[in-house]
């Protein structure tokens, strides 16, 4: 739609809207995309993704319903790939879920004595402090700011920070100090008093947020692995060896290796030192 508002002379005669999404079918922010493109004079549509949107979708039909030509599913692999997220939490109904952590090579995420800084190198945090530039909400438990003091905002490597800055979303009952880092004035923040995890996404949906990364320790990764909710994870796992109980993952109610949560490999790399692995559950591909 704002592709057409941006024609001075209107849209010539028997033109084609190539797009990578189908048109909506329903008013939200703005009108459907099918109607202006109707109303427009396009004669031809071609798209890529299928809309999953319960209420967007069948734009499609619209459109041939009113004599306009549509070609669809071009390039619609390499479409759904780059929309991943927006499509994911369309049909799913809630925030993409993301779940980071660095580890060792024995993958532990911190020694004995609970340091943790740095197991990975400036390469990988580098690239962490991207990703969150590019996300809605960065969620931890009230531990992991009680003990590790996090600022969890988005920082270019020269320090400045990213002119995105995602909600800080802490989860948990305890009381905090709000001298930590956390409450600073460089990023929204905010307390999500509950453990119940299905409601904190359902809270955050709530507020528009579309792509959440879990930032927290290992029972909360390892709660969110056991409701199945998540839908990839990133792990950079650095060349060094600690030993210890402090894990990357705890107990996820898995006893038998039958039962093991299935993920599949969709990029690996090196970075700096480090490897960096990102997994998506099995069955979602």
């Amino acid at each position: 739609m704002d592709a057409l508002s941006k024609l001075p002379n209107g849209v010539p005669e028997g033109s084609t809207a190539v797009v990578t999404l189908e048109p909506c079918n329903h008013t939200g922010r703005t009108g459907p995309c099918a109607i202006a493109l109707i109303e427009a004079g396009i004669s031809r549509v071609v798209y890529a993704s299928k809309d999953p949107g319960n209420e967007s979708a069948n734009g499609a039909k619209t459109l041939a319903d009113a004599g306009v030509e549509v070609i669809q599913g071009v390039l619609e692999a390499e479409a759904d790939a780059q929309s991943v997220v927006w499509l994911t939490a369309m049909k799913k109904q809630r925030p993409y879920i993301t779940l980071k952590w660095a580890q060792t090579l024995d993958g532990r995420t911190a020694a004995s004595d609970k340091t943790s800084k740095w197991i990975s190198g400036s390469v990988s945090r580098e690239d962490v402090h991207l990703r969150r530039s590019r996300i809605d909400a960065i969620l931890v438990g009230t531990g992991t700011v009680k003990y590790d003091n996090p600022d969890l905002t988005a920082r270019k490597p020269d320090g400045t920070r990213y002119e995105h800055q995602p909600l800080r979303v802490v989860v948990g009952n305890s009381e905090l100090d709000q001298g930590l880092r956390v409450f600073n004035e460089d990023a929204p923040t905010v307390q999500l008093r509950t453990h119940d995890l299905k409601d904190v996404v359902a809270q955050l949906w709530n507020r528009g947020m579309r792509h959440i990364l879990v930032e927290g320790g290992a029972e909360l990764a390892s709660e969110f692995i056991s409701l199945g909710l998540f839908d990839e994870i990133l792990i950079y796992q650095a060349p060094l060896l600690v030993g210890g109980t402090n894990v990357a993952v705890t107990d996820i109610g898995i006893s038998t290796m039958k039962d093991a949560v299935a993920l599949e490999f969709v990029e690996i790399k090196q970075l700096g030192a480090d490897v960096f692995m990102r997994a998506i559950p099995k069955e979602s591909n």
